[in-house]
């Protein structure tokens, strides 16, 4: 057979600069092809149609044991980690996932490696190497996998979904896999899981059951021909489809009302039907339209009533599922204490708001308004990083024809009533199932899902019940939503004077300061918008960060019936307690920007505390707070070592009881003293002028400042409020021990942080090269070979321009003294690895970082990022990519060798190092260990704020608003 290409037409963003072709290989390999000179990194997804659902009966898992298997080596490439330590030793990532109907395969390289990395990546689908011992060592891996989700509800819940399914559907089966899955069933059975595995590879993966997207700088011809050259050996044995079709909830699983205790302290109502999949009709867009109806919050939605009630704190409505095979529509609502109580009313809500659509009819305006809406969106899509846009093209390749492999079904084109009314008749209480997650159901279930454990009790729902469930539904004034008026009409790009680089200071005053810059490189009608509040009452206790985190809560929460559209129609806003205060963000089309930014600071301005709204929002916060003991080993590892490092933060249990006691009149008192003095650090760019910059933030200060009722108050230079961080004491290692805070998690882990410098670009680079290139090294020899657990991750640190490194490992094999024993090992054979680097080697890694330093920020939010992170910090160094471009190109391999041995390997005289220790439920025994024996050389921290208080801290890049060394 011979390479096919395509004339096809890709319909793509009228402004994408890029160019797409569509080839089909001779081995019927279907690729899409996408070159962009402009681009600094290039990319590959390899989407295949082989997931979960195909596991063989007895090998569950067995699908996602192989993606994970294919990483290790082939037969031209047999080194063990090699094709991931050649992605990141030349600036990449790597990564996979297993769904229920594909397997995606990808990877970024630094743009000139392209070749080798896509020679090595194809040897996946070519001729790889599944050896016995990694085998075995990758079943562990995949069963740390699941032991890290054993107590996520979000999985638990999914496969309790499941379990309430036909058993002969493969939407019944867990997907995941264990060491029970993978290793003990099977070998019961007589069974070799590595030939099975084997088995399912050669049966399983064909060229025609795949799709490649390849991006790239080159010219398309040139990516072809490497296309043609590393691909064409994909074995094809012309593999039929799998066939998922048949419905995986008949009647017994439909009208059915399930109760389960979750981990965590929620109340969650999941209510879904399985409908005809919305795939086959993705030009109509019915589930597009449906979705925006029902999950709507502004006047007159089911969200405002339920809100209004008191019964509902969010609700999300749409499609899940994307497959031609079967689909659920979905409704779901996290509720209130009070919304528990009031389960059946809420149903009826919902099925009156169906019946609202039903007796509407489907109209034409409002699906004009989405068109708009998403046209407006497709065309002027920001820019993402190339992996991710292979990986999206790819897994619309499998779904879509060519033309419309990029806008997939984003931008509806077929107004079809009779469509959009089929879904929506399908709605029906029959057809429904109804998922309910509470802590209140404890003691009251019956049953337990096999796979997580999950407690539950089904009940069987008639049609005359729900009928009076719809009945009992208060009598409220449901309506369809209102024109949008946040639709942006005016798209025209602003005539920019200025061909400037970097941020400059534009405005300055007694209350503010205003850093602009102007849209110089992506040309869409866009701007940023930020505004930081610096509050010093804000972090005075716990008591004033609780409040001000309430107050920001609130301005939000009264915000969201008016915004909603404006979110809708592509302008996002949020409002966020910081650590020095709280700050405003609006990002988005720069069209009706100042009239959704006017309307917050009129709502900061006239705040007021409406005790119904308060104590819903308390109750919230309140849950968050209670649910901390729940994260994640890792988590709570990473929390404990923030709290030692940094001045001014307050443990979440303190906030928690302080919370206990607040009352409306508590935040009514507080608001005025928290805005009564504060400063304003503004940063405003993209498709906005000058002159719009200056009267947007003139605008805030007369309102906030100059009013004769003004709430606000001109900032002393002396009050700036700034975030510290603990100077930890060279050559010592501190540690802190810790029990888990959830007895039933037996997941133990350490945060080792290794604290170097602050802000410096010799020592930036140093340090930055010697995590480039430590970091696949480490998670090879720690997660791979070592088998210490799923989650084991070198990564730098930055708090607030103070450098480190830190490793992170989760486990249930291993207790927290002894994942930091094999740290500190791995830093001992890793120092052998520098100094036997090449100069070659040294040279490409230098290279290697250096192109990440250049990659170009990809949208406005990335670049805005960038910049707000040296003014929040205070270091202001907008031309920091150059400078340590600068000092990169002029360092030396014995300049890296001596920060290594001065600040990192175990022993170095200037290491300042923190080990923080959380034991889980499997390692009691050795907990009374640790704090009973201390490790030589060892400070044992007992009291985080006693440390706190005893070291000093790093000076603040914010003080007096200039550098340390300018002062």
């Amino acid at each position: 057979m011979a390479m096919e290409r395509s004339e096809v037409e890709i319909v793509k963003p009228r402004n994408d600069k890029r160019e797409y072709r569509r080839i089909v290989l001779p081995n019927s390999l279907e690729v899409c092809l996408i070159s962009d000179p402009d681009t600094d990194k290039a990319a590959a997804s390899m989407n295949v149609d082989v997931g979960s659902f195909c596991d063989p009966e007895g090998l569950e898992g067995l699908a996602h044991f192989l993606e994970h298997m294919l990483f290790y080596a082939s037969e031209k490439y047999p080194v063990e980690d090699s094709y991931s330590k050649f992605i990141a030793e030349h600036g990449g990532t790597t990564n996979a996932f297993t769904s229920s109907e594909n397997t995606n395969f990808f990877f970024d390289v630094n743009a000139d490696c392209l070749e080798e990395a896509l020679d090595r990546f194809a040897q996946f689908f070519i001729k790889p190497l599944m050896s016995a011992d990694a085998t075995i060592r990758e079943i562990k891996a995949v069963d740390s996998e699941h032991q890290k989700n054993l107590l996520t509800d979000v999985w638990r819940i999914n496969q309790l979904e499941k379990h309430l399914s036909s058993r002969d559907h493969p939407y019944h089966k867990f997907s995941t896999g264990s060491w029970e899955t993978l290793e003990v069933r099977p070998k019961a059975k007589g069974l070799d899981t590595r030939l099975e595995l084997l088995k399912f590879y050669e049966n399983n993966y064909s060229a025609n059951l795949m799709q490649l997207v390849v991006y790239a700088k080159e010219n398309l011809d040139v990516i072809q021909s490497l296309v043609e050259s590393k691909f064409v050996a994909v074995r094809n044995i012309s593999r039929n489809p799998f066939d998922f079709s048949g419905n995986p909830c008949p009647s017994e699983h439909l009208q059915i009302l399930v109760k389960a205790v979750p981990i965590k302290d929620c109340h969650k109502l999941k209510i879904f039907w399985p409908i005809t999949p919305g795939m086959h009709h993705y030009k109509e867009g019915p589930c597009g339209y449906l979705s925006h109806l029902i999950g709507h919050e502004g006047e007159g939605s089911l969200f405002s009533v339920l809100k209004k009630l008191g019964w509902a704190i969010s609700l999300v409505a749409g499609e899940e599922e994307r497959s031609y095979a079967f689909s659920f529509f979905y409704t779901i609502i996290e509720l209130t204490d009070a919304g528990q109580e009031h389960i059946e009313e809420i149903v009826g809500l919902l099925f009156k708001y169906i019946k609202l659509l039903q007796d509407s009819g489907v109209q034409k305006w409002i699906f004009d308004e989405l068109v708009a809406i998403r046209e407006t969106g497709f065309h002027y899509k920001d820019k993402i990083p190339p992996i991710h846009y292979a990986l999206d093209v790819a897994l619309n390749m499998q779904l879509y024809p060519p033309e419309d492999w990029l806008v997939g079904s984003s931008v509806p084109s077929k107004f079809s009533p009779d469509t959009i009314q089929k879904i929506l008749n399908e709605l029906t209480p029959s057809n429904v199932r109804i998922f309910c997650q509470s802590k209140k159901f404890e003691g009251c279930t019956n049953l337990t899902e096999p796979w997580y454990g999950t407690q539950f009790a089904v009940e069987k729902l008639d049609i005359m019940t729900l009928e009076k469930w719809v009945e009992k539904a208060p009598d409220v004034n449901l309506s369809l939503p209102k024109e949008n008026v946040f639709i942006p009409t005016d798209l025209s790009l602003k005539n920019v004077q200025e061909k400037v680089r970097y941020p400059r200071m534009l405005r300055k005053s007694p209350f503010s300061r205003l850093w602009y810059k102007p849209d110089t490189n992506f040309f869409t009608p866009k701007a940023y918008i930020r505004i930081d509040f610096n509050c010093p009452e804000s972090k005075h206790s716990p008591e004033a960060s609780v409040l001000t985190e309430m107050f920001t809560r609130l301005v939000m929460d009264y915000l969201n019936e008016y915004a909603y559209d404006a979110d809708v129609a592509g302008l996002s806003y949020g409002i966020k307690h910081t650590d020095t205060g709280f700050e405003i963000i609006c990002v988005g089309y720069n069209h009706k920007m100042r009239i959704l930014l006017d309307k917050i600071i009129s709502k900061i301005d006239d705040f007021e505390v409406r005790p119904d709204r308060f104590s819903v929002i308390k109750e919230s916060l309140q849950k968050e707070y209670e649910n901390y003991k729940f994260h994640p080993p890792y988590r709570q590892a990473m929390y404990y070592c923030s709290l030692l490092l940094e001045e001014h933060s307050w443990p979440w249990s303190e906030e928690l009881e302080v919370l206990q006691h607040l009352e409306p009149n508590h935040l009514l008192q507080f608001t005025p003293r928290l805005l009564g003095k504060t400063h304003l650090e503004c940063y405003i760019s993209g498709n906005i002028e000058p002159k719009e910059a200056e009267s947007t933030v003139e605008h805030i200060e007369e309102v906030l400042f100059k009013a004769s009722n003004s709430p606000s108050k001109q900032l002393f230079p002396s009050q700036h409020a700034t975030k510290r961080i603990v100077k930890l004491q060279d050559g010592l290692r501190y540690y802190y021990a810790v029990e888990g805070s959830n007895p039933s998690d037996e997941n133990s882990s350490i945060v080792n942080y290794i604290q170097v410098h602050q802000d410096d670009m010799k020592m930036n680079v140093k340090l930055q090269l010697v995590a480039l290139v430590a970091k696949q090294p480490a998670f090879h020899q720690l997660r791979s070979i070592e088998q210490l657990g799923y989650i084991a991750l070198l990564r730098q640190r930055n708090d607030h321009g103070v450098h480190g490194l830190q490793f992170i490992i989760q486990s249930t094999v291993k207790d927290p003294s002894y994942l930091d024993a094999r740290v500190n090992a791995f830093l001992g054979t890793f120092e052998s690895t520098l100094y036997e680097m090449s100069d070659d080697e040294f040279k490409s890694n230098v290279n290697a970082l250096i192109d990440l330093k250049l990659e170009k920020h990809k949208n406005l939010r990335e670049e805005a990022a960038f910049f707000w992170k040296e003014i929040s910090d205070g270091t202001l160094l907008f031309d920091r990519k150059e400078s340590e471009v600068g000092a990169l190109r002029e360092l030396k391999k014995e300049e890296l060798v001596e920060f290594f041995n001065s600040h990192v390997k175990f022993d170095a005289p200037q290491r300042r190092n923190l080990s923080v220790q959380v034991y889980g439920g499997l390692h009691q025994m050795e907990y009374k260990h640790a704090i009973d024996n201390l490790p030589p050389g060892s400070c044992q921290i007992t009291d985080i704020f006693s440390f706190r208080r005893s070291r000093p801290l790093y000076g603040s890049f914010r003080a007096g608003q200039t550098r340390p060394e300018k002062i």
